[in-house]
Order: structure tokens, then C-alpha cells, then sequence
């Protein structure tokens, strides 16, 4: 299997493809993924293919298009087969793929058709540098543009110093796992208790301080390696590793792979020159390092048993993103602050930040974490004014879960011996991913390892805390380990139950079930426009912003609210809520001791 990928048209965004079978069955069958590992939603990548046609030898052969993925070709089994396509790319995020003057990326599943029965033969890709270098050549007359460089972490078989030039997969999935970023990007590395990582940025500033993105990004991967092998650094599972950050104006995100990550964030939130202390942006791209580096582990070898080969054609089942997303999302601040890169009170504004998200979605008492993961391909992933009404994020409350098994682990020990999270991670790595291959790894498995660490059974915690939909006892176990609870009134907004954008007036984007929002009618897409107040000297006046709202009925228990809803002007009773509604929690360090012990400092 080869792939010959080339600029076919800048301004278009259209990379080519050519795509040589040296031995096909008879009547080949090729297809694109609808969905790419890591992000659990059907894109439909197929409808960007265009000018699909097919070759063997001089013979033009007959391509058939099956289904909305899928094509036949007419082809003779054994002899090579070419087939030649387009594809579009115009979507910059990092699940895709991204062409233009500037910069490329793309992720195989975008570009790379899977043929029918060769999934596990050896893929090789070619990224032709002429194609993209004079392609991009013609777009300046004056000074010679820099050169494309290459970052990807597939296995060179001959390349150029830029880094054009044939890869090789050991097959399908692997080629697939390993997304290519072209451009003229920032490029820095570092080693990592030995191993290689490479740095590469795209859309940097001159005030951008790569050093300090290198340095504190090596300290994450030591502290990650650290946890997961202690001093056995020799049985990583990756032998390098890259990352690939797209800075852009406003954007955030990223996409594990088995030694290579792409991530994008804001441009403002990379670490600048002469810069002292921190943004909360880039301690927010931090942690966006931390988990995607973490998944190495913790979802690219040790896999629900759903995913032990995956199904491009479909949907991708499984109940365990709760611990895959949850768990990654509970360490990455964690290991950001046994790294050094935080200090115990910014862990827990973070912590807290996630407490207050999970606290506020009224979805929690209607789904557990392991029915959202279920269904994260029509609800986490498909989002609309409703969802908080009926879902939880497996990531926030996932992290949650963590939290408190960790605290538990901790605070309950066995036979003068501490355990802890840490140690239940690293024995289901030890009993999933030994041996030559990754995973699987099934809830009954973190059952089985919790008793032979404690002893004793946590069916009955799993039950309320996977499987349930009550709150998780949070405040009690934060106690036990130094920790302390204010109760604090929420904001207006919180305490109406509303999420609301304010350009001019007060939009309604999402009433919560059971907050006074909803009680009086309101529903998303409503303008708020005003509100009338009765009593002695009664009086209406126009909303901009929510927090007018205070100001206006001043001590009054009830007002009229002024709504627009399809052009019609209604009046809704609404009853305003106590300052004792909806509070929201702030964390206390109480005993540091405890909490340092928590910490794992």
C-alpha cells in the first residue's frame, strides 16, 4: 500500500492522492473512516473526496460508489491498481484536515482510503516536496519564502532534511494514528528520561518564548513517564514522540495518538519573552499537554476491550470513556502540579473550577457517567441548548470518579500500607498491557484490581458512582485530606438556572430544569428585553446585561420579565431566587500536611 500525497491546489485546498495497490483482490473495495479514534462523533470524512478514478496498468477501470464511505473498483486481483482522488481540506482543528499557503495537516482517516483485507499489510506514505514547495513558491515574487518543514511521528524510510519524502506504517491503524503537519513552523525538542520529543508550533508571534514552552513541557513528560514506570524509563511504550500545536486566534483543543499529539490554542496563550509569571491561558495549554500526553498510556494501550480493534465504518461502543477521559482529565492538572509547574492553590482553583462545572449541570441527576460515555457520539459530541438538562461530561465528573477513589484509596489504606490511585493505575497496566499487544481493559478489571490492592470488594462504590446519578461525596472525602468547603451564593445567572450571551441584551442560550428560569417559562432563544417591577412606585426597564437585573428590582421578591420569542412580546412571572440558591463551592486548604501527601509531593 503507497500514498503518493501532493498540492493540487492551494487556493481550491485540495490535497491529491494517489493510491497504489500492489495486489488487490478482484473487485477491490476501498473506503474512508467515518470517524476518527479519539473523538467520538460520525464526521462523515468521505464527502470531501472528489475526482475519484481508477488505473491498472494503461487500463482505465470502473469505480463504483456503494455507499456514502465506500467504493468497488473493477480491477483484476494481483495486478497493481492505482486509484487517484481529491480532497478537501479546509477545517482547522485537529481531527482533520488543513491546507493552505501557510500550512498543511491532515490525519490519514481524512486522506487515506483503507482497502478491503490489507488493513494489516505495511502503508507507505509519500509526501512529495516539489508539489508543496512550489505551490506555495508562487505565492511570493520578491524574497525566497522558507522552506516546508515535516513533523509526524510515522517512521522514516528516506526523507530530506525538511522531512519530505516516504513513511512507513507497519499497517492501517498505525498509519491512521500518526496525523503530518506541514509549514514553516517553530521547531524545538528535548529528551524526556532519554526519549526524543519534538515541539513543533504553527502561528507563533515574535514575542513567543519556546524555550520555556520546552522546558516546562519536559517536565511534564519525565513527571508522566515517572508515574507510569518509575525508574524502569526503558519500558515506555513510545521510543519518541511529537507534538504539533496549531496557535490561532481563538481555538482549543487536542487529539491523542499512540507518539504523537496535535493540539491548538489560542495564540495568546503561548508563553512569552520577558513574560514572569504565568497566564491562566498557558497553565490552561499546560494541562492541555499534560492530558494529551498522558492518553499515551491511559486510552492508546490501555484500551476499553471495545476498542481492541477499532471499526472505522461505525459508531464505536463502549460505557469506559468515564476512566479513559476521566481519569486523564484528573491527572493532568495533578501531574502539572508534582512537576512543579503549580502551586497547591492553583491546583485547587482548577479542581474547584471542575467541582462547581459538574455541580451546575443538572444532567448529573438524570445520566451517569457510564451512560454518557455510551452515548457520547448523539449527546457529549452533539450538544445543543438541552444538553446540560440531560447529559454530564465523562470528562468533569470522570475526573470526579477519580477523585474520589483516589481520596478513598488514601484515606482507608491497607494493613499500615497506603494505596492510592496511582497504584491501581499502574497494576492495570501491568495485567492489560503486557506482552506485545495493548489492552483491552474492562470495568471488571479495575474491580478485580481494587480487591487484590485493598481486599475488599468496591462494587457497591462503582454501583453509586459509575452507575448512579446521585452526588458523589465529595465534601466529606476533600475533609479527610485537608481540605475545606465554603459554600459561597452563586452568581445571578447560577442562581436563575440560565446560561446567557450578553451583545447589546440578554440572549438566552439554555434554561436548566428546576432552576426559577425555567419555572417561569423561559426557554432558549428567548431576548430578554426588560423587566417590570411592581409595588408602590411600580416601573419597567430595558435589560442589557443580567447583572442589571439586580439593580432594578432591587428587594422585590417577583418580577415581570419582558421577553422576545419569535417576534412575539410575552410577559413571564419569574421568581427571584435567595442568595442561598444554587451556592457553589470553594476549596480551603486546611491542613497542608495532608494535602501535600494528596498531592503526591
Amino acid at each position: 500500500m503507497h500514498y503518493r500525497i501532493e498540492a493540487a491546489d492551494l487556493h481550491a485546498h485540495l490535497y491529491g492522492v494517489t493510491l497504489t495497490i500492489a495486489h488487490p483482490t478482484a473487485n477491490q473495495r476501498v473506503s474512508l473512516p467515518v470517524w476518527i479514534a479519539g473523538s467520538y462523533m460520525v464526521r462523515e470524512f468521505a464527502k470531501q473526496i472528489t475526482g475519484i478514478s481508477a488505473r491498472q496498468g494503461k487500463r482505465h477501470v470502473a469505480v463504483h460508489q456503494l455507499d456514502k464511505a465506500t467504493w468497488s473498483v473493477d480491477c483484476e486481483a494481483d495486478k497493481p491498481l492505482t486509484l487517484h482522488y481529491q480532497v478537501h481540506a479546509h477545517d482547522d482543528s485537529v481531527r482533520t484536515a488543513w491546507l493552505s499557503a501557510q500550512r498543511g495537516f491532515f490525519n490519514g482517516t481524512s486522506l487515506c482510503l483503507q482497502a478491503e483485507g490489507l488493513a494489516d499489510v505495511p502503508h507507505q506514505l509519500e509526501l512529495v516536496a516539489e508539489s508543496f514547495n512550489a505551490a506555495v513558491d508562487k505565492r511570493h515574487t520578491n524574497a525566497a519564502p522558507a522552506k516546508w518543514q515535516v513533523a509526524t511521528g510515522l517512521t522514516p524510510v528516506k526523507i530530506d532534511r525538511q522531512g519530505f519524502g516516504t513513511y512507513v506504517a507497519a499497517n492501517y491503524d498505525e498509519l491512521v494514528d500518526c496525523p503530518v503537519e506541514m509549514g514553516t513552523f517553530w521547531s524545538g525538542s528535548f529528551k524526556a528520561c532519554g526519549i526524543e520529543h519534538r515541539f513543533v508550533v504553527a502561528g507563533t508571534t515574535p514575542a513567543f518564548d519556546g524555550e520555556r514552552l520546552l522546558r516546562d513541557s519536559q517536565k511534564i513528560c519525565e513527571t508522566a513517564i515517572r508515574f507510569w514506570h518509575g525508574n524502569k524509563r526503558s519500558a515506555t511504550p513510545h521510543k519518541n514522540y511529537v507534538f504539533m500545536l496549531n496557535a490561532v486566534a481563538d481555538g482549543y483543543g487536542g487529539l491523542e495518538h499512540s507518539n504523537s499529539t496535535a493540539l491548538i490554542c489560542n495564540r495568546a496563550d503561548l508563553p512569552r519573552l520577558d513574560d514572569g509569571k504565568p497566564s491562566e491561558g498557558y497553565t490552561t495549554l499546560l494541562g492541555l499537554i499534560s492530558h494529551e500526553y498522558f492518553h499515551t498510556w491511559n486510552v492508546k494501550r490501555l484500551r476499553p476491550a471495545e476498542f481492541a480493534r477499532y471499526d472505522y465504518r461505525q459508531e464505536n461502543y463502549t460505557e469506559l470513556l468515564w476512566f479513559f477521559e476521566g481519569f486523564t482529565s484528573y491527572y493532568d492538572d495533578l501531574l502539572l502540579r508534582r512537576a512543579g509547574l503549580i502551586d497547591d492553590a492553583q491546583y485547587l482553583k482548577l479542581l474547584n473550577k471542575t467541582i462547581n462545572q459538574v455541580l451546575q449541570t443538572p444532567g448529573r441527576e438524570v445520566h451517569s457517567v457510564a451512560q454518557s460515555s455510551f452515548e457520547a457520539w448523539t449527546k457529549y459530541y452533539r450538544q445543543d441548548a438541552n444538553s446540560p438538562n440531560l447529559t454530564v461530561s465523562y470528562y468533569t465528573k470522570g475526573a470526579l470518579v477519580a477523585l474520589c477513589l483516589d481520596l478513598s484509596l488514601r484515606q482507608h489504606g491497607v494493613k499500615n500500607h497506603s494505596v492510592s490511585l496511582d497504584d491501581v493505575m499502574r497494576a492495570l497496566w501491568a495485567r492489560c498491557c503486557t506482552g506485545k499487544h495493548d489492552g483491552p481493559m474492562t470495568e471488571a478489571d479495575v474491580l478485580t484490581v481494587l480487591k487484590e490492592l485493598t481486599s475488599r470488594s468496591w462494587a457497591a462504590e462503582f454501583k453509586a458512582w459509575v452507575h448512579g446519578t446521585r452526588d458523589l461525596p465529595l465534601e466529606k472525602l476533600l475533609a479527610a485530606h485537608g481540605v475545606q468547603v465554603k459554600h459561597e451564593p452563586a452568581q445571578l445567572v447560577q442562581r436563575l438556572g440560565l446560561r446567557v450571551t450578553e451583545d447589546h441584551s440578554v440572549q438566552i442560550k439554555t434554561v436548566l430544569n428546576g432552576g426559577a428560569a425555567h419555572k417561569a417559562g423561559f426557554a432558549p432563544g428567548d431576548e430578554w428585553l426588560g423587566v417590570e417591577v411592581a409595588g408602590k412606585s411600580p416601573s419597567a426597564w430595558r435589560l442589557k446585561k443580567l447583572d442589571d437585573l439586580s439593580l432594578y428590582a432591587g428587594s422585590a421578591k417577583k418580577v415581570t420579565a419582558l421577553v422576545s420569542r419569535d417576534r412575539q412580546l410575552l410577559r413571564l412571572s419569574l421568581t427571584l431566587p435567595d442568595t442561598k440558591t444554587n451556592s457553589t463551592w470553594r476549596l480551603m486548604q486546611d491542613n497542608p500536611k495532608l494535602v501535600g501527601r494528596w498531592l503526591g509531593l
